[in-house]
């Protein structure tokens, strides 16, 4: 039933989702679907339950690596997945439904949280300030993403998503390297921290 309901909600998103067109898809009587949902809205909320934004999170060895390998897969699902189509539905429903808001919430932890976790290794590493603004920064690198999806409908190529990390970093560096002693002695550590660095 739930994945009869998820596909619905994928095609039409939360304003377009009936009772109806579930029970006609899925054979099952409406009476029956209104014994385990009492409303439409439940029936909703938990179809969106199935949408997952986790991911594993990667290794390379430096920042740039790691969090272009991140944007690139979310580059990919939000050109592939069934629940690109329907966010927006959802991100409108949030903006009235605290119910609808919370599994909006924790869509989007899904898409911050691997960025998170690099960015904060990063900095245990010495390749940002250990004073970066993770959620500037993670607002900074998926913002675009979101954009070219939903507004402007540009590719998400691999160019687009290098482009991004790239300045976002490049942006968080320069940044450090004027705050009050760090300049050398941050580019030093990102030195050391760079992959395949030799020590002496």
């Amino acid at each position: 039933m739930l994945t009869t309901a998820y596909e619905l909600l994928s095609e039409s998103g939360v304003a377009g989702f009936t009772i109806d067109e579930v029970a006609r898809r899925s054979g099952v009587a409406k009476t029956t679907i209104y014994r385990h949902w009492p409303t439409r809205e439940a029936l909703v909320i938990d179809a969106c339950s199935r949408i997952t934004a986790e991911q594993e999170v990667p290794d390379t060895g430096s920042l740039q690596g790691d969090v272009t390998a991140i944007l690139a897969n979310i580059a990919h699902l939000l050109g592939t997945a069934r629940w690109s189509s329907v966010l927006p539905s959802i991100v409108d429903a949030a903006e009235r439904d605290p119910e609808f808001a919370d599994i909006h919430s924790k869509i989007q932890h899904g898409h911050a949280a691997p960025l998170r976790e690099v960015i904060e290794r990063a900095a245990d590493r010495g390749e940002i300030s250990a004073t970066a603004d993770r959620s500037s920064m993670v607002a900074a690198l998926l913002g675009p993403l979101f954009y070219r999806r939903w507004f402007s409908r540009e590719p998400l190529d691999d160019e687009f998503v290098k482009t991004v990390a790239a300045i976002v970093i490049g942006s968080q560096r320069a940044t450090d390297d004027l705050l009050p002693d760090m300049g050398a002695s941050s580019r030093a550590r990102r030195v050391c921290a760079a992959p395949g660095r030799a020590s002496r």
